[in-house]
Formats: structure tokens, C-alpha cells, sequence
């Protein structure tokens, strides 16, 4: 059991809390809750008075990370841990890994965008790859409870943050890199740079997966020796072709000179390389192709990554796409399909990247025949404000605004003609929108659903 905590309502007796500054709370407020609850020490970078022993440190932060490292990574190192990087494709990627290799046997956890499944566990996450101690404490009772492997998404703020310090990857993998987080990261090469950082965490033997069809995958390559490669040219796993169905995809994979046939219940392109990344960490792991392929029938892509609901005479699409590449890629996959028109409902979120929001607005007007801008999580911006910076992009004049989410989503669906597809992007699986500080409820797939019955 791990004996830090950095939350005052999760302190038991014995703990050592430690105080931390946060974006919007400072731990140091809290110290007084933490040891009505039981904390035995407290780890600060102030003096207080307090009756239990203190410790002053530079950073609270670094010294949890380094604590952390000395004390329980070495216990972790028993666990097969695979982390896949890239701005889009993580989920899906991470998520089919997880269902193959547990198909086949293994005693697997997955971490990631849509939370923590392990056995019948499911448990909500605050972020992509959370806070160093929550991977830890995660990390640690799966272990006790007899996971040998856990497969993760690791963001590009985790590999800046050192969110997995201490951690030994066997298998990492990149999917894609395309604009986002630049709020943050500020420009492409500084989140290349972050995204580069997950080699570091791989162990000397470890074994790297690249989609080299995209720009940054050399990059990797370059930077570790023991790479395989992803491509539709020459490659370690060679896509050969596919052919992409409303429910379905037939793939030709090319591997050390064997051909392969495959059927997925996927659809797009971006999902033909999400699967065969996850083929190719499965098979470095230790299984046989053959294997994989005959799994393959019995997964499928997690909720809210194009999941298709028959609606009228058309169908509905329920996606996380939130970038403009996502968004353009969404698109171009469902327009190959649609015999009718593509009706998109989209939004940006608040407090995040403004300079993507024109960007998504003209790729959504420019590729759809019809667009609904609507609010994603607004948070503490004005949804006024984020529309117009989305506008600000756009040229064409097929579009609406309706700020109501559910709203939106009732108008995309009755705009549905025979064959058409309406695309609702931004919010995928998350079941909430957040106004302001506050969490409320709304599910896009759920909203669907309910308008089917009626």
C-alpha cells in the first residue's frame, strides 16, 4: 500500500500528506483535514504549525516523484507495461491491444482517455495518463491483485510532467502527430520534442512500434535502435490494401514475406492503422499472427469512437474527434461511405488550444455539406466567444449555431435525409459536459438512443 496521498479526503490514518500547489488549490490550505484524517507527517514547501512532524522541501512535487521512484518502482518492475504516444489513435489503439491480449490470456489492465478497466473494475480518470501517485496506486493494486501487464495511453503533458517516472516501458508505440496542445506545448517541435521523451522510458531490450506513413515516425526510429515499422510502403507490418465497409473493414497485411487476410468490426483508414499497431505490439509481445487474427472477430472500438447508430434512413456517428486533424479525417472516412450528405455537429473546448478552433471550423464547412456549431465543455470561457473564434476560420455559409448541445444534437438528427450520416464530434465517450466548474450530465450516444425510441 502506498503511503503518500496528495488529496486531504483520501488521507487514512498513517499517511504522509503531501502538500502540493496546484492550478487552482494549494495543498498547503488542506494540511489541517489531512491530520484530522489521520496524516502521521506532512511534506510542505512552507513552514506551518502543526502537531504532527513536518518536512520543508523545494518542491512537493518533485520530491513525491522522486519518493515515489525510490520506494515502489522497483516493485513494478514485474509488470509488462506497453505505452502508445500520438495525438490521435491512443484510445483506440491502447483499448484493442487491451481486448486482444486479454482474449488471449493475458492478465491485463488498460489505462487511458475512457479510465482504468481491470477484471470488473472501471474507474473514472481525471486525465489521459493521470497524476504520477494515481498511476502508482493503480499500477500497484492491480499488481496485488495479479495483473502481469498494463497497457497505457501516455500524453504528451504526462511525458512533460514526468507522469511516469520510474516506470519501464516494454513495448511503446506512436500512432500519428498532428496539431493540438499547443496552448502548451506552443510549437510542433516542442511536442514532437514531448512526444520523443517516451523513449526514455523504454527498457535496454525494449521494442518500439512507428507508423512511418507519418512525418515524425523517423524520428523515433531514429532515436531507438530496436524499431519496427508500420507503413502502406515497404515496413515491418506492410499494410497491402483494405477496403472499408459502414461496418466493417477487409484488410492485407504483408509480414516477413507471409500475407495475411483480415476482417475488423472498424471503419476508416485512421482505424486500419490503430488496428495493426495493435496487432504489431500483440504479436512483440509474443503472439502468433494467426492468433491475433482469429481474436480480431471478437473486438471492437471503444465507446465513442465511431460508434454508428442506424437513425431514419441514414445513421448517426458518435466520435471523439476534437482536433482539426481528427475532425478532417472523420470526415474524409464517412464521406467515402455516404451515398447522401455529411451533416457535422461540432464544437471547440474552453480553456484549451483557441488556435485550432478557425482551423476546425473551416475543415468542418469546407468538407460537410451541412455543420452545427455547438458548445463542447465550455468551462470557464464564454461559448459566445469560442464560436466566434471557430468562425473566424470559415468561408462558407452551411452552418448554424445552436449553443445547447442537446439541442444540436436533436436538429443534426432531424436533418437526417435517406442516406445521409450525421457526424457528432468532440465528446466521444464522456458522458458530461463542464460549464464553468461544473460537471453535467449529457451522453451524445445516449441522446441518440432516446431519439430512436421516440
Amino acid at each position: 500500500m502506498i503511503k503518500y496521498e496528495t488529496d486531504s479526503r483520501k488521507v487514512k490514518p498513517g499517511s504522509i500528506f503531501v502538500a502540493m500547489k496546484g492550478h487552482t488549490v494549494d495543498g498547503h490550505d488542506y494540511i489541517e483535514d489531512a491530520i484530522k484524517n489521520g496524516a502521521v507527517k506532512i511534506i510542505c514547501e512552507k513552514k506551518v504549525n502543526c502537531q504532527v512532524p513536518i518536512e520543508v522541501v523545494p518542491n512537493s512535487e518533485e520530491y513525491l516523484k522522486e519518493k515515489l521512484q525510490e520506494e515502489y518502482s522497483e516493485n513494478l518492475k514485474s509488470l509488462k507495461i506497453i505505452g502508445v504516444t500520438g495525438t490521435n489513435g491512443k484510445t483506440t489503439t491502447c483499448y484493442l491491444t487491451y481486448q486482444l491480449l486479454k482474449k488471449l490470456g493475458v492478465n491485463v489492465a488498460y489505462m487511458g482517455t475512457i479510465g482504468f478497466y481491470y477484471g470488473d473494475d472501471k474507474i473514472e480518470l481525471p486525465n489521459t495518463t493521470p497524476e504520477i501517485l494515481t498511476i502508482y496506486k493503480l499500477f500497484t493494486e492491480a499488481l496485488e491483485k495479479g495483473c502481469t501487464t498494463i497497457v497505457m495511453e501516455v500524453s504528451s503533458h504526462a511525458l512533460s510532467y514526468e507522469r511516469i517516472k520510474g516506470l519501464n516501458l516494454l513495448i511503446g508505440a506512436f500512432t500519428n502527430l498532428t496539431e493540438d496542445h499547443l496552448d502548451y506545448h506552443k510549437t510542433m517541435e516542442n511536442y514532437l520534442e514531448a512526444k520523443l521523451k517516451i523513449i526514455d522510458y523504454l527498457q535496454k531490450d525494449g521494442i518500439f512500434i512507428t507508423n512511418q506513413d507519418d512525418p515524425a515516425g523517423f524520428k523515433f526510429k531514429e532515436k531507438w535502435k530496436n524499431t519496427k515499422t508500420i507503413s502502406t510502403e515497404l515496413a515491418d507490418y506492410e499494410i497491402e490494401n483494405f477496403e472499408i465497409f459502414p461496418d466493417h473493414t477487409n484488410l492485407t497485411l504483408k509480414y516477413q514475406k507471409e500475407t495475411y487476410e483480415i476482417t475488423t468490426n472498424l471503419t476508416s483508414k485512421f482505424n486500419v492503422y490503430n488496428y495493426i499497431t495493435a496487432l504489431a505490439i500483440v504479436h512483440e509481445y509474443g503472439f502468433d499472427i494467426e492468433s491475433i487474427i482469429n481474436t480480431t472477430k471478437e473486438i471492437y472500438p471503444p465507446k465513442g469512437r465511431c460508434e454508428t447508430y442506424p437513425v431514419k434512413e441514414g445513421y448517426a456517428v458518435v466520435d471523439y474527434a476534437h482536433t482539426p486533424d481528427a475532425v478532417e479525417k472523420v470526415i474524409d472516412a464517412y464521406r467515402s461511405l455516404c451515398k447522401g450528405r455529411i451533416i457535422t455537429l461540432v464544437g471547440c473546448g474552453g480553456d484549451r488550444d483557441p488556435l485550432k478552433r478557425p482551423i476546425m471550423g473551416r475543415i468542418a464547412t469546407e468538407k460537410s455539406d451541412y455543420v452545427i456549431f455547438t458548445s463542447d465543455n465550455p468551462r470557464t470561457e464564454d461559448p459566445n466567444a469560442i464560436i466566434k473564434d471557430i468562425l473566424n476560420g470559415v468561408t462558407k455559409e452551411n452552418y448554424e449555431v445552436i449553443l445547447d448541445r442537446k439541442t444540436a444534437i436533436k436538429k443534426a438528427l432531424d436533418t437526417i435525409l435517406k442516406e445521409d450520416i450525421a457526424l457528432i464530434l468532440g465528446k466521444g465517450h464522456e458522458d458530461y459536459q463542464i460549464i464553468g466548474h461544473e460537471k453535467i450530465h449529457l451522453d451524445d450516444s445516449e441522446e441518440i438512443k432516446k431519439y430512436q425510441k421516440k
